[in-house]
């Protein structure tokens, strides 16, 4: 007779389908054989799924990306005169690569994502992947700052509200993390540039020469994650709050810093990193609009710049790259949460 499936629960208890968990002692009794290479196999099968969907999804991005790359018309009209002869066109496109069928064109573009060379830059005449790492870092640094000031901001207003339910404080809150998910990051933006470099003079309005210029970009980025993580982090901790430990530890007599930051801000704290996780792709995926306002040289800009002037190779790499970068980071938090919880794995 053949065993039936098996699995092994957390503490290492044999899980039989009609009986239940049973201990080893009790299975070997009766007499039936298993195979305890199978207990290992969902969290691979499902580092292999993960991956495979991965692969199907960058796939995709590569279709789409080319696809729309092309939508904005012939890349050759923006870089010959408009009086030139029907043979120099002709020159230019076979120069680019453009005279060839699109299914070619495409294969070609899967080749270069395969050995790493995505073409040079219509616009900068130089490879496509090298101009995208020379930006790259300036978008990471505005990134790193605005995670910094939404994480914190979001937490000591949300904690603060949290504490003073009810009061001018909880209002205060409640009113500047509707307004961060009501009011868009540009118009922010643009107020902010108004106000503080028109109007007072204090901060510069554009560029990336110092510290100074990461003040107004970082705030605009910032400000719905840092509204999103408000709410968070005010229903975490009124959710804890009302726990019989922190009861207790009131009790104790302990300091009310300590019963808040120590016994209920750290239980109150998984959904909160949960939620910033997610928000840490749209501090480089969202910061197109942003750069783009306060000039800022990293690649949102620089998509733009390349999409205006129709450079193929510069638009395909700069998106393909972003987005698998994304797609991997999704990825590794997946693979994270299953390792955390086999429930994930297991479903």
């Amino acid at each position: 007779m053949a065993p039936p499936a098996l699995g092994v629960d957390r503490t290492h208890r044999i899980l039989v389908p009609a009986f239940g968990a049973i201990s080893r002692e009790s299975w070997h009794a009766t007499g039936l054989r298993w195979d305890v290479r199978g207990c290992k196999a969902p969290m691979t099968t499902y580092i292999m799924s993960r991956l495979g969907q991965a692969a199907i999804t960058i796939l995709g991005i590569s279709l789409v990306v080319f696809a729309l790359a092309r939508l904005s018309g012939d890349a050759s009209a923006l870089l010959i005169p408009p009086d030139a002869t029907a043979d120099q066109k002709a020159d230019t496109r076979t120069r680019l690569g453009l005279d060839k069928p699109l299914p070619v064109q495409y294969g070609i573009f899967l080749k270069g994502i395969a050995t790493g060379d995505f073409g040079k830059s219509f616009r900068f005449g130089e490879p496509s992947l090298k101009v995208f790492w020379q930006r790259f870092p300036n978008t990471l640094q505005l990134a790193a700052v605005a995670a910094f000031i939404a994480l914190s901001g979001g937490i000591l207003i949300g904690v603060l509200s949290a504490v003073k339910a009810g009061g001018l404080a909880d209002r205060i809150s409640s009113l500047i993390a509707l307004l961060g998910q009501a009011v868009p990051s540009f118009l922010i933006g643009i107020l902010m540039i108004v106000f503080f470099s028109v109007e007072l003079g204090w901060l510069p309005t554009s560029g990336k020469a110092g510290p100074k210029t990461y003040i107004m970009p970082g705030i605009a980025l910032a400000w719905y994650s840092m509204a999103a993580l408000t709410r968070m982090t005010k229903s975490s901790m009124l959710d804890v709050m009302d726990t019989d430990y922190i009861r207790l530890a009131r009790l104790k007599g302990l300091p009310e810093r300590t019963v808040i930051w120590k016994h209920a801000f750290r239980n109150a704290l998984v959904p909160i990193l949960t939620l910033f996780s997610l928000q840490l792709i749209f501090f480089i995926s969202g910061s197109v609009i942003i750069e783009n306002i306060f000039a800022w040289p990293g690649i949102g800009q620089l998509t733009v710049q390349a999409i205006f002037s129709r450079d193929y190779p510069l638009v395909q790499t700069i998106v393909f790259v972003t987005s698998s970068i994304l797609v991997l980071l999704n990825v590794a938090v997946d693979l994270l949460y299953a390792f955390i919880d086999p429930r994930i794995r297991l479903s």
